[in-house]
């Protein structure tokens, strides 16, 4: 849905400036001035570190250009926005405050507020603008099945769906317009309720588990370091721990239970380990409890773009798949750099995990074992793997983009000096196995 409705928002993605993204911002208000956009000036993909000036505009900046027109710029990670005054005191919001359960309205020094908006208080700013009713979405996802079925995916899987999701998609795959397998993952509120009512969805649309975010990003500095950041922001100078320890053994328990999967999002290399040793507790209590019992919670790790060296092994010997997106390291170049300098040599060890043991294009579970043909203990015993994915719309789901990242570890137009990790690339026909493609 999110990649869908991001197809039909003006994006800044070729923005190469502060003053080209005002001037962009400016054109768009001027659009909802003229009824256009819900009234609201609302514009995806900025990524301020490929600037010359490497920062977002200021909120002083915004007003000069809206007025009173709302306006809001999400980021590419989507982790973080900027927004105007209107947009602000719109979703009533103030300067410092804090939005649960990781949110936050930055403010400086003396309280006033920066403009910056750090996870759900972008949101919450994003989502007062008036929303796109049931035509639009089922549009929406009809536009990103066609879109994703054309660069040749043959299976999706949602990472965040809503409860409203299978059924827009049973619907959308009833008129003949879902040409893709769908795996959903949701929050942990909403699970029991999906597992109840699977049995009615499309043959298409299959529950691949719980979804949680054990951390932000290293774009926004949000992403959970074992080191500090070079600029690390005042309150964090690791990154945020978006959820505890305990709640994530309190889902892998539940998800157990159920006999389903979890992903959870872990970008930095403490979150990776923070995860690993979560699974690796409920491991060591269920063989306590119940001697010979076997977990039935798949686990898979979402992203892990930066990996302890004592961590690597541990993804096969506890069966935990790592499924990343090498195409994040032609975005993040600049952040890698900037940010994490001194954990260059642990961004995306790809040659490390094959080498260590795992399977390319394997997640333990295929289409099959998810019509509940076979035992979850069985999937969760199966070798764990390392998958390639898109990502989108937080990246362009182009897979050449992860095919040439995890060879060249660089963007095209970088000279081979600039590249991050070189000892960890891999062959052509590796990533292509790794995405699972023949």
């Amino acid at each position: 849905m999110a990649y869908g409705l991001s197809l039909a928002i003006p994006s800044l993605a070729a923005c190469a400036d502060l003053a080209g993204c005002l001037a962009e911002v400016g054109k768009v208000v001027a659009e909802a001035r003229r009824g256009l956009h819900g009234g609201w000036a609302r514009l995806s993909h900025a990524h301020h570190n490929h600037w010359p000036e490497a920062r977002w505009p200021t909120v002083a900046e915004l007003d000069a250009v809206t007025g009173s027109t709302p306006a809001v710029i999400m980021s590419f990670d989507h982790h973080a926005a900027v927004c105007n005054s209107a947009a602000l005191a719109a979703a009533g919001l103030v300067a410092g405050q804090a939005v649960a359960p990781n949110g936050k309205v930055e403010a400086d020094a003396v309280g006033a507020f920066t403009g910056l908006l750090s996870e759900q208080a972008a949101y919450k700013v994003w989502f007062a603008a008036p929303q796109p009713g049931e035509p639009e979405r089922l549009a929406a996802l009809a536009r990103a099945a066609a879109s994703l079925a054309a660069l040749g995916f043959a299976e999706v899987h949602d990472m965040l769906a809503e409860p409203e999701l299978p059924g827009l998609l049973t619907r959308l795959d009833a008129a003949g317009q879902l040409p893709l397998r769908i795996v959903l993952y949701t929050a942990p509120d909403n699970l029991g309720a999906m597992v109840h009512d699977r049995a009615g969805w499309s043959r298409r649309v299959r529950l691949g588990g719980a979804k949680l975010f054990a951390d932000g990003t290293l774009s926004s500095r949000t992403a959970l370091m074992m080191h500090r950041y070079t600029e690390p922001l005042v309150d964090a100078s690791r990154g945020r721990c978006m959820v505890a320890p305990a709640a994530i053994g309190q889902t892998v328990a539940r998800c157990h239970e159920l006999g389903v999967g979890l992903a959870v999002h872990a970008i930095g290399d403490a979150a990776v380990k923070m995860v690993l040793d979560c699974v690796e507790r409920f491991d060591s209590q269920l063989g306590s409890a119940h001697a010979g019992a076997a977990r039935r919670c798949r686990v898979r790790i979402e992203h892990a773009e930066l990996i302890d060296k004592m961590d690597v092994p541990r993804f096969v010997r506890q069966r935990v798949d790592c499924s990343v997106q090498p195409c994040h390291l032609l975005s993040d170049v600049e952040a890698l750099n900037r940010y994490v300098p001194h954990r260059l040599d642990r961004v995306l060890p790809l040659r490390e995990l094959l080498d260590a043991g795992l399977q390319p294009g394997r997640l333990g579970v295929d289409w099959e074992t998810m019509q509940d043909v076979i035992d979850p203990a069985d999937v969760c015993a199966a070798p764990a793997g390392l998958v390639f994915g898109s990502d989108a719309p937080i990246v362009r789901p182009e897979p050449e983009d992860s095919i040439f990242a995890a060879m060249h570890r660089r963007r095209p137009e970088m000279p081979e000096s600039q590249a991050i990790g070189p000892l960890q690339a891999l062959t052509e026909d590796e990533c292509w196995r790794c995405f699972a493609a023949p």
